[in-house]
């Protein structure tokens, strides 16, 4: 399984989310980030997502929609409000949200040496 969203081609949406964990809870924060994960999987306009988080708990995780209507359905669903909350006051000590049309995409290496 790839660790890369497989999205169409463009244009379609990303949400780019920024995080510093606070260190509270690491546990709690790790099993509602999967159930977040597996939720946003079934709400419609949900393409893909990319994750990453480092040692010292600066985490990246882009999601990828269709349009602006499926981020917003997805921003306004009961489950996530919930999360969103307990990542206030409680999972991050800071975050940068940013929404962005994603117009051209480009993957590669196009090729690579033949191995011998």
């Amino acid at each position: 399984m790839s660790r890369f969203a497989n999205t169409p081609e463009p244009p379609y949406y990303a949400v780019i989310f920024t995080s510093q964990h606070s260190g509270v809870d690491q546990d709690e924060y790790a099993n509602m980030a999967d159930k977040m994960l597996e939720l946003a999987k079934t709400m419609p306009g949900y393409l893909g997502a990319e994750s990453a988080r480092d040692n010292n708990g600066l985490g990246i995780t882009v999601s990828y929609w269709r349009d602006e209507a499926s981020i917003a359905n997805w921003k306004s669903h009961a489950e996530h409000v919930e999360a969103r909350e307990k990542g206030n006051h409680k999972w991050y000590d800071h975050y940068e949200l940013r929404v962005a049309r994603v117009e051209r995409s480009y993957n590669g290496p196009q090729h690579k040496a033949a191995k011998p």
